[in-house]
C-alpha cells in the first residue's frame, strides 16, 4: 500500500513536466559506450516513453569504443592530436563500419514491441540521414586531421519535417562535404550544433560521471553559464568527459537553447529522473538569467506600489498606502526582470502558531504567463519553511483556483491565527486557502 501511494504523489507530481515536455524538442547524445556495454536497451525504453509523451527527440550517438576495438583488430595506429582522432583512410573505413553497425542496433533496440516490456505497443519510426554538412578540421599543431573534421551546417528543417511526422531522428558522428567527401565527426560537436540550430528547449548528455563535480563529493545540481564558467576556470581537476560536455552546454545555451543536462548513463532511469523531478540526479546548465529574485529594499517601494495599484482599484488587492509599505518592505519578495519589477509577494509570520501569510502575491500583466508567480510562490514556501513555519495560507477573493492548483486547500477564517482572526474583514468575504509546507 505504501508503495502505490508513493506512486500515485510521483505521477500526480510528474505530471506539470509531462504538459510542459509535450511538442519540445530534446536533444539527447550518449557515447558508444552505452550501446557496447548493453545500457541502451534501458534507455531505449525511455525514449519511447518520451516519445509517446509527445516530445519531439534528436539522438546523437557516438562510435569511439567501436572504431578503437575495429583499428586495434586491424593493428592500425592510434593517433590523437589534442583529443582529436587523426583520421586516416584505414581509420575512415573502421569509423563508416562502426557508425552504421552501430545506428542499425540503436535502431533495432527502437523498433522492438514485445508484449510485457516497457516497449509493449512502441510504433516508433526512426528517421537518419545526410542531415549533417561537415568540413575538415584541417592541421592543428602541424599535423594533418584528414578525414576528421567538424560540423559546418545542420538541415535543421528537414530534421523538422521529420519531428513533424513523429519521428524520432537518430544521427551519427558523421558528415558529409557539397564535394561528396566524409568527414569523422565528435559527439559533442554534432550534439551542440543540432540543439543550436534547431534551437532546442534541452540538450542532454550521458556521460561516465554523476554530473559537474562539486565540493567534496557532491554535484552541482544547477548551474547557470556564468557559474559553469567559473567552473571550468577554477577547478584543478575535472572528470575527461566532464571537459567534454560542459562547454558545448555552455556554448549551447548561450545560443539559444533553454536547458543542458549532464547526467550519468550508468544510472537506470537517470534521463527520467532528472526530466520528472524537481531536484533531478545530474548538473542543469541554464542561460543567465535575466530575472532575479531577491528581497526587497526600500528603493523597490515605488516600483512595488506601481506593480499592485492597478490590482488594488479592480478590489483584487487590499489597499497598501507608500507609508505601510516602507513600513513592511523587509517582509516582501522582489522579482526582477532586466531592471524593471515584475512581480512581488509578502509573507507575514505568526510565530505561535508555527504559519505564515502569503500576501500581496502580484505580477506585472506584461509579464504574465511566464511562470513569475510559481517562482515567487516557491521562493516564499523555502522562506518560511528555512523559517520554521508549517503552514503558509493565503486570503483571495479572485484567484483561489490558483492557488489549489498549486497545492492549497480550502480553509475557513476560524482556523487562521488568533490575531489575524481578528483582523479578517467579513465584508470583503475573502476565501483562506492553507497549504502544508
Amino acid at each position: 500500500m505504501k508503495d502505490t501511494t508513493n506512486f500515485v504523489h510521483w505521477f500526480r507530481s510528474a505530471a506539470p513536466y509531462i504538459h510542459g515536455f509535450r511538442g519540445k524538442t530534446f536533444v539527447i547524445a550518449f557515447g558508444g559506450e552505452l550501446v557496447a556495454d548493453g545500457g541502451f536497451v534501458q534507455l531505449a525504453h525511455d525514449v519511447n516513453l518520451l516519445n509517446s509523451l509527445g516530445v519531439r527527440l534528436v539522438l546523437i550517438h557516438g562510435v569511439r569504443p567501436q572504431v578503437e576495438a575495429r583499428l586495434t583488430e586491424n593493428g592500425t595506429a592510434i593517433r590523437y592530436v589534442s583529443g582529436l582522432r587523426v583520421t586516416d583512410d584505414a581509420a575512415l573505413a573502421c569509423v563508416k563500419e562502426a557508425a552504421g553497425t552501430v545506428r542499425v542496433e540503436i535502431e533495432a533496440l527502437l523498433s522492438l514491441g514485445i508484449a510485457n516490456t516497457p516497449m509493449a505497443g512502441a510504433d516508433i519510426r526512426v528517421a537518419s540521414g545526410n542531415f549533417v554538412t561537415a568540413q575538415p578540421l584541417g592541421v592543428r599543431d602541424g599535423v594533418d586531421l584528414l578525414h576528421t573534421g567538424e560540423v559546418r551546417k545542420i538541415d535543421a528543417a528537414a530534421i523538422r519535417r521529420r519531428l513533424d511526422q513523429h519521428d524520432i531522428v537518430l544521427l551519427s558522428p558523421i558528415g558529409f562535404s557539397p564535394t561528396g567527401e566524409i568527414f569523422n565527426l565528435s559527439l559533442e560537436d554534432v550534439a551542440t550544433q543540432a540543439a543550436v540550430e534547431l534551437a532546442a528547449d534541452k540538450l542532454i548528455f550521458l556521460m561516465d560521471t554523476e554530473g559537474v563535480p562539486g565540493k567534496g563529493r557532491t554535484i552541482h545540481n544547477a548551474l547557470t553559464v556564468n557559474e559553469a564558467r567559473q567552473v571550468l576556470e577554477k577547478a584543478r581537476k575535472l572528470p575527461e568527459d566532464v571537459t567534454y560536455y560542459l562547454p558545448c552546454a555552455i556554448a549551447a545555451c548561450t545560443q539559444g537553447v533553454k536547458r543542458a543536462h549532464l547526467i550519468s548513463r550508468h544510472r537506470d532511469g537517470a534521463l527520467l529522473s532528472e526530466l520528472f523531478t524537481r531536484e533531478g540526479v545530474g548538473t542543469l546548465i541554464t542561460p543567465a538569467p535575466l530575472e532575479t529574485l531577491r528581497p526587497a529594499t526600500i528603493d523597490d517601494v515605488g516600483g512595488i506600489l506601481g506593480l499592485i495599484e492597478p490590482l488594488e482599484r479592480e478590489g483584487i488587492l487590499v489597499r497598501r498606502s507608500r507609508e505601510l509599505l516602507e513600513m513592511e518592505v523587509e517582509r516582501f519578495l522582489v522579482l526582477e526582470s532586466d531592471g524593471v519589477i515584475a512581480g512581488c509577494a509578502a509573507l507575514y509570520p505568526f510565530s505561535e502558531e508555527q504559519a505564515a501569510e502569503l500576501a500581496c502575491l502580484a505580477v506585472s500583466r506584461e509579464f504574465r504567463g511566464r511562470g513569475f508567480g510559481d517562482l515567487l510562490l516557491a521562493e516564499a514556501e523555502k522562506k518560511g519553511k528555512k523559517a520554521g513555519f508549517k503552514q503558509l495560507f493565503v486570503l483571495t477573493t479572485r484567484t483561489e483556483h490558483w492557488f489549489e492548483e498549486r497545492g492549497f486547500v480550502d480553509s475557513s477564517p476560524d482556523r487562521l491565527p488568533k490575531s489575524k482572526q481578528a483582523l479578517y474583514n467579513y465584508k470583503r468575504k475573502s476565501k483562506v486557502l492553507q497549504k502544508s509546507i
